[in-house]
């Protein structure tokens, strides 16, 4: 009981008790600024979330929404606005509705393209690689009555040179004969007469540039359903007859029959180097 204490000033006449008037003070002045924190910080946070959306908006929703940025690499005769003029016919406004599978579909449609990758990389970035095809030799077709020149790469893929383009290297030999007069292009040439394709490949790889020196490679067709080759020389009128193995060697043995006919006999009209001998017919 002695504990316990009652001061009689804090009595008041209807019956009640007070606490003192400076600890009510202190507590309401202590409540009042932590109302006033409180609402700083609902406030901060309020800003905070309101730039965090602003940023994700302005970083990420609005560029989706708006036409998609286009890196295209690998392409040689192609600009990346006219890769992109391609791709137009499918209308894609904005990131979202960019389909990949339908632009790797148009794209490969191009015979002059070997590979096409596309991806696409959140929030707008469109991603293109082009392997285009390398012509290691030239033909001619029939267009419309018309006779077109077509390259022809290595895998004996028929397709077009750009006309504003032209290739760096313009030893690209000439083969005239092949039954390709009503091929279109992205077809490929007739199975027997890829061999010859790939012979010109590897010669073309080699560091003598042999195909300066030939004008044009023509496919004389034999009974037998087989075929020989012609060459004729750049800045010559004689014709060499030669077998089906075009290569290195046989390049070589054909400079040097050249030489030699041309010196001993200026009046020489074509060579002959089948069957493992040389001879030649005059005019």
């Amino acid at each position: 009981m002695s504990d316990l204490s009652i001061r009689i000033d804090d009595y008041e006449a209807d019956g009640g008790f007070v606490l003192p008037s400076s600890y009510s003070e202190e507590t309401m002045k202590r409540e009042s600024t932590d109302k006033v924190t409180k609402a700083i910080k609902v406030i901060f946070a309020i800003l905070l979330f309101c730039v965090a959306l602003e940023f994700v908006f302005y970083k990420f929703i609005s560029p989706s929404i708006q036409t998609p940025r286009v890196s295209v690499t690998g392409s040689v005769s192609y600009s990346p606005e006219e890769v992109v003029e391609l791709l137009r016919p499918m209308n894609a406004t904005n990131w979202f509705n960019f389909d990949v599978e339908s632009a790797v579909s148009i794209l490969a449609s191009i015979s002059a393209f070997d590979s096409v990758s596309v991806r696409k990389t959140f929030p707008n970035k469109i991603y293109i690689n082009i392997i285009e095809r390398e012509p290691v030799a030239m033909t001619f077709v029939n267009n419309n009555g018309r006779s077109v020149a077509m390259q022809i790469d290595r895998n004996g893929v028929i397709f077009p040179e750009k006309a504003s383009y032209k290739s760096e290297n313009s030893m690209i030999p000439i083969i005239s004969g092949l039954p390709v007069e009503h091929m279109t292009e992205g077809m490929r040439i007739p199975p027997k007469y890829r061999p010859l394709i790939e012979q010109i490949s590897k010669i073309r790889n080699v560091s003598q540039k042999y195909f300066a020196a030939i004008s044009e490679i023509c496919v004389v067709p034999k009974e037998s359903g087989t075929y020989e080759l012609m060459l004729i020389p750049n800045g010559s009128k004689i014709k060499v007859l030669t077998d089906r193995s075009l290569n290195e060697d046989a390049l070589k043995y054909m400079m040097v029959a050249l030489d030699v006919v041309n010196s001993i006999e200026p009046s020489v009209k074509e060579i002959d180097l089948r069957y493992g001998s040389v001879s030649y017919r005059k005019r």
